[in-house]
Parts: C-alpha cells; sequence; structure tokens
C-alpha cells in the first residue's frame, strides 16, 4: 500500500486574509494563526484551526467576489451550530450578511463572509 493522505482543509482566497481569517476564527470561536509571508515579507496566509480542519485564507490580488447565486461556486464551507437563529445574528454583528436568495428552507442558512462568499450554517446531521 502506497503513501496515506488526508485533507486538512481548504484554501479561500480573498482581498484580505488577515482579515477574512480573523471573521471566520471569531465565528467559529478558534484563533487565526500567525500566519505566513511571501519572499518579500508580506503575509499572504493565515490558517484557521476549528477541530481537526485547518483553513487557509489566502490574499489574492485579483479576487473577485462571486456572483452567487448567478455563477456557481467551484465549493463553499457549511459550519454546524445547534443554535441557528443565534448564529446568524451573531455572524450578522461579525460582519456577514444575508442575501435573500434561501435555497435551504428550513435546512440551512446561507450567509455572506465580509468577502462575499457564500457559506452555510446547518444544524448537526
Amino acid at each position: 500500500m502506497g503513501l496515506r493522505g488526508r485533507i486538512g482543509g481548504p484554501a479561500i482566497w480573498a482581498p484580505d486574509a488577515k482579515e477574512l481569517a480573523a471573521f471566520y476564527a471569531a465565528a467559529l470561536g478558534c484563533e487565526a494563526g500567525e500566519g505566513y509571508a511571501d519572499e518579500s515579507g508580506e503575509l499572504v496566509a493565515v490558517p484557521v484551526r476549528a477541530g481537526e480542519v485547518t483553513c487557509f485564507f489566502v490574499t489574492a490580488t485579483s479576487f473577485r467576489r462571486p456572483d452567487w447565486p448567478r455563477e456557481e461556486l467551484p465549493f463553499h464551507l457549511d459550519l454546524v451550530f445547534d443554535d441557528i437563529p443565534a448564529t446568524v445574528e451573531r455572524l450578522l454583528g461579525l460582519g456577514a450578511t444575508k442575501p435573500d436568495f434561501q435555497p435551504g428552507g428550513d435546512r440551512w442558512t446561507v450567509l455572506l463572509d465580509p468577502s462575499g462568499q457564500p457559506f452555510c450554517i446547518s444544524r448537526p446531521h
């Protein structure tokens, strides 16, 4: 049998990695890591570890917020919380917005993070 690997988590592009990492760290009740600089010393990637998963938020100078739902998304984050209404209220206070289009009915709620990328809030399955 060959080498075994695992997925640690996604890398998410944004106009400001530090800002978006701070949002998700606050949303998930954890801390953003120190981050990684490029060859010129500019901070370009910031990790956020929540449980067993680490997401990396990466500054991308060519980032363009998705035109969702008109454009399909290659992926998005699904966050799980017990109390959806309280979580939505808290995340709106942290800088998320709630689009009118809500395709999940009562199964999940779609929010947009501060960079304009959709993510879903649902209850544990």
